[in-house]
């Protein structure tokens, strides 16, 4: 006999929404704004100056041990060599130049271990190394390019109206064409992408997260420009043109939010500057002449210092 009344024996099933089961969704793949937030902001600021300590001693100790071997071939042939002979040998100038291409892959290397600690998030999205959403890439670049020629032509009115003596990194270049051609180079390959890396990359953001834009903008464009002052202390002119430009290149990293504008300035900047230092000696004959108060300094911090300061002195002097 059929009835309408429900069975006691019958267990009602749990009411389920119609349609198809929700997706997993996996929490082990995190931004890397996310992955920001698991340390401590000032714990991250410690990590990225310690990272540009270790960036300046690199670029001081391994150009003097790729010119190490050299050194050791003069004292075997020729007796223990004298720091004057040293300070002015062409060869040990050039192999210490061509001893920054080795630092800064070094620096780049671990640049990505201190970014992604050890893989662990993306390498240029975390150091926002991508163009904002309402800058296109063809007008950035644009841009960016005609602000590099803006800086060029204020550096060489400031130098010019402000005078100034040779510094160690002109005498630096003018060593030898091989030191000419080889601070071009790693002026234009290695350089641009290096120092920014460093210095508005790893250095940057944390202190921006931590301390704020405006702080972050006064601290990293000092640092950048501080680390020269002694090596043109004689020339208030070229630190002056060095603290703009390191200003200009903060701001434009804060104020975009990335670090293509930056890095783009700074790669046509150096490249101007790269093709004309190679260029010079064809173009002014006096820049064979020697300078008698002023030597190459010898290898290490002086000697190995930014090439990119460098070329920034040979093209105001040769304008």
């Amino acid at each position: 006999m059929i009835t309408k009344e429900p069975s006691p024996h019958l267990t009602p099933l749990p009411e389920e929404p119609a349609g198809f089961p929700a997706q997993a969704v996996r929490n082990d793949l995190r931004s890397p704004s996310a992955l920001s937030r698991l340390r401590p902001a000032w714990l991250e600021v410690i990590i990225g100056f310690v990272f540009w300590f270790l960036s300046v001693i690199m670029l001081a100790i391994v150009p003097v041990i790729v010119a190490l071997p050299y050194i050791i071939h003069m004292w075997v042939t020729s007796g223990p060599p004298r720091p004057e002979a040293l300070a002015t040998d062409k060869m040990l100038i050039f192999l210490s130049i061509l001893g920054v291409l080795p630092t800064h892959l070094l620096t780049l290397a671990l640049a990505w271990l201190f970014v992604t600690e050890g893989g662990k998030r993306p390498f240029f999205e975390t150091l926002r190394f991508r163009w904002p959403d309402n800058l296109p890439p063809g007008v950035g670049t644009l841009v960016c390019a005609l602000l590099a020629l803006v800086l060029l032509a204020l550096g060489w009115a400031v130098t010019t109206m402000l005078g100034g003596g040779k510094t160690q990194l002109d005498a630096l270049v003018e060593s030898s064409m091989a030191a000419r051609v080889a601070t071009a180079l790693v002026a234009a390959l290695t350089a641009p992408l290096t120092e920014e890396i460093v210095y508005r990359g790893v250095v940057y953001s944390p202190l921006e997260r931590a301390a704020g834009k405006g702080v972050a903008v006064a601290v990293v464009s000092l640092l950048f420009a501080g680390v020269h002052v002694l090596q043109y202390s004689n020339n208030i002119g070229v630190i002056l043109v060095i603290t703009i430009l390191s200003f200009t290149l903060t701001l434009s990293r804060a104020y975009t939010g990335s670090l293509w504008p930056p890095f783009i300035i700074h790669l046509v900047f150096n490249g101007i500057q790269s093709l004309f230092i190679i260029l010079s000696p064809f173009i002014d004959q006096k820049l064979f002449e020697k300078t008698p108060d002023v030597a190459p300094t010898a290898p290490g911090l002086e000697l190995a210092g930014r090439l990119f300061e460098t070329i920034s002195v040979h093209l105001w002097r040769m304008t």
